[in-house]
């Protein structure tokens, strides 16, 4: 159910750039979203064309990328990278592991149309 607030936060967030670039309609959304963070693209989608209708996204096209985590071992400060579920650290089996990437979530870039334009993009 989470992944309703956070369909309004990305559809307050395009609304507002769109407006600052005096768009006449947002096109497309560009979402990063960490393999670790558990986010539902269909349950976002779902939300979006839900909340949407009625404002400068109706009708916009959502772009979902999976962005892979990737640890830290805390005990020999080896590096990986999550191919399934977490596991300790492949090079010295500590699970003393720590995330640098793959638990996030935010729009990254959203494309407008300006009286008629092609689209334009704005990160």
């Amino acid at each position: 159910m989470h992944e309703l607030a956070v369909t309004e936060s990305i559809l307050n967030l395009a609304e507002q750039y769109a407006r600052q670039a005096q768009a006449q309609r947002v096109t497309d959304l560009y979402l990063i979203i960490g393999r670790l963070s558990s986010i539902v693209d269909d349950s976002v989608q779902f939300y979006w064309e839900l909340i949407s209708q009625g404002t400068l996204c109706e009708g916009s096209k959502l772009h979902f990328q999976r962005v892979p985590a990737r640890l830290i071992c805390l005990d020999c400060t080896g590096e990986y990278t999550l191919d399934g579920e977490l596991v300790p650290c492949p090079t010295c089996g500590s699970s003393k592991v720590k995330v640098t990437s793959g638990d996030q979530f935010y729009l990254d870039s959203i494309e407008i149309e300006k009286n008629g334009d092609a689209p334009a993009s704005q990160s």
